[in-house]
């Protein structure tokens, strides 16, 4: 077996644990750090399938901000858990459901010879996956790129939205009055005359 090989289950062998872990830790903590164990090896997986920008994207993205969030969320939040622990054994169907497709995408793509598919050709030299995913994205996806753009856009004006509320000893800003605001009613300029400065006395000196 090839190193590449080995490389391959172990982190295949080490996402399984930690995502079996994310649904299962009853710390909502343990549970977000075992999902950034999880895209740390997602993104270690696509770095050996030869999709460098996507692992960096994973790793930049959703390790360095959305679970920081997420951590942020959960430690600031009073989550009760012992009612979303009544409530685990309910989603089992779904979730059943779910595992069982994704087994049956990774067996069809990892044994694609063995079911008669053909398996993607090799890469010519100095073939760069980033420029190939950004002229496919920018130019054949380019609109619904734009449109998941816009409705993004739309997600955060609407969550900013909700969380404005005035609120009794809360300080808030209007940003229409901002946006009219002139130099004249906020800068003063005081001409001052210069003066010159008085010579030390000899008791001083």
């Amino acid at each position: 077996m090839e190193f590449s090989a080995v490389i391959f289950y172990l982190f295949a062998a080490i996402l399984l644990l930690a995502g079996l872990r994310v649904i299962t830790a009853k710390n909502p903590v343990h549970a977000a750090l075992a999902l950034v164990l999880a895209f740390f090896t997602a993104a270690g997986l696509w770095i050996l399938l030869e999709a460098e920008f996507l692992a960096i994207t994973l790793v930049l993205v959703y390790v360095g901000a959305v679970m920081v969030l997420f951590l942020f969320v959960v430690m600031m939040l009073d989550i009760n858990l012992e009612q979303l622990r009544q409530q685990f054994w309910d989603y089992l169907p779904i979730a059943a459901l779910v595992a069982g497709l994704l087994i049956v995408q990774m067996i069809l793509v990892l044994g694609g010879e063995t079911f008669g598919l053909n398996p993607p050709a090799p890469k010519p030299a100095g073939y760069s996956n980033t420029k190939e995913l950004g002229l496919l994205l920018y130019t054949e996806y380019v609109y619904p790129f734009e449109l998941a753009a816009v409705i993004l856009l739309v997600a955060i004006v609407a969550a900013i939205a909700l969380t404005l509320r005035r609120r009794a000893g809360v300080k808030w800003v209007d940003p229409a009055v901002q946006v009219k605001v002139k130099r004249e009613g906020r800068v003063r300029l005081v001409n001052l005359k210069p003066q010159k400065p008085q010579a030390q006395s000899e008791e001083d000196a």
